[in-house]
């Protein structure tokens, strides 16, 4: 799964995944405990959560363990992260409200859909971006540095530092500041 190759769920990611959902129980029931508190709890789950990282709940994810913030990083209400691979938002990005970052895939051929397998492919988010409300970055993209995604766009390809996108699919709007 991590690799990126088919896979087929199983006893072992279904005991992940409802270690997650505990998690996330407790992390989303915390919204009024301190920021410091919030923090702890993010480390409890997360590969690796820099200093003064917010993620405001309600959040949801697959695991949790796949997922890397840096320092500063801000994600705002109800979003989402498929992270069945792993996904790296870097430090200082600014994530609005209801983003999903989406590194669950499926295959393309049906007969491998109907045998039930799955694969994904890691995300990448550079630092100092800024991502729109209700964008969906999918999975396989990287997102440069500096770059800024407009609300609600559907990122399905890499993002060049300091490029503005929008749309959907998103386009580049804006080339380098």
């Amino acid at each position: 799964m991590l690799a990126g190759e088919l896979y087929r769920p199983d006893e072992e990611i279904a005991l992940a995944a409802a270690a997650a959902a505990e998690w996330m129980a407790r992390y989303n029931a915390a919204s009024t405990r301190p920021a410091a508190e919030r923090l702890a709890l993010l480390r409890e789950r997360f590969a690796e959560v820099g200093d003064g990282v917010v993620v405001r709940p309600p959040f949801f994810c697959d695991f949790g363990f796949n997922i890397r913030i840096g320092a500063g990083a801000f994600m705002n209400f109800n979003c989402v992260i498929l992270d069945i691979c792993e996904v790296t938002i870097g430090a200082r990005t600014q994530i609005g409200p209801a983003v999903q970052i989406v590194a669950a895939d499926h295959p393309r051929d049906a007969a491998q859909r109907t045998a039930m397998l799955e694969f994904g492919r890691p995300v990448t988010i550079g630092e100092d971006v800024w991502i729109g409300g209700g964008a969906l970055v999918l999975p396989g993209v990287t997102i440069g540095d500096g770059a800024i995604i407009g609300a609600g766009a559907v990122v399905t390809r890499d993002v060049p530092a300091g490029a503005t996108v929008a749309g959907v699919p998103a386009r580049v709007v804006s080339a380098s500041r």
